[in-house]
């Protein structure tokens, strides 16, 4: 069991497909937490990262998965099958990424990453991909240090324009 599952009394949590007709929904978990790191002077997401059709277009393609306990949304995780742009040299086929991993304020510090990690890490393992990926701004140290006590591994650190991402994997065990 990874460190992090031990750390945490997870909360009980469904995890399903955003339906097309919750893409406000997601966007106000997305906004949310782009508003709360704005605050605390660290942006991360442009408008256009989360702009309404943006998040209504991945939305509609099946990309994004909202977590709820008791019928509350809790937080969202968008996957996608491939990352052309953090992740070019890799071969179609062979990971999944997290992309967008917002929690509701009302619902942080209790374990909803986890939770929206193991989620992340169980479809990998189902559509038979040996690996699950991610990125994040590099300076994020208290992010970082969520991803390794997860089990990620830092594959690599790569920079796009001004700013330096660190990329992390996990290998996944196939079903």
């Amino acid at each position: 069991m990874p460190e992090a599952s031990r750390r945490y009394a997870l909360p009980p949590m469904q995890i399903e497909q955003a339906r097309p007709e919750e893409a406000d929904t997601v966007a106000a978990v997305l906004n949310e937490a782009a508003q709360w790191i704005a605050g605390e002077g660290r942006p991360l997401w442009s408008a256009a990262d989360i702009a309404p059709e943006r998040i209504r277009r991945d939305t509609d393609a099946g990309g994004y998965f909202i977590a709820r306990s008791n019928g509350e949304t809790a937080g969202v995780v968008r996957l996608d099958l491939d990352d052309p742009g953090f992740w070019p040299e890799m071969e179609t086929g062979t990971s999944l990424y997290v992309h967008k991993l917002a929690v509701s304020r009302a619902w942080a510090g209790r374990g909803v990453s986890i939770r929206l990690l193991e989620f992340a890490r169980e479809r990998t393992a189902g559509l038979g991909r040996p690996f699950l990926r991610l990125d994040c701004v590099a300076d994020r140290a208290p992010l970082r240090s969520l991803y390794e006590r997860f089990g990620f591994s830092l594959h690599s650190v790569i920079h796009k324009g001004e700013r330096a991402f660190a990329r992390y994997e996990l290998r996944v065990p196939c079903a």
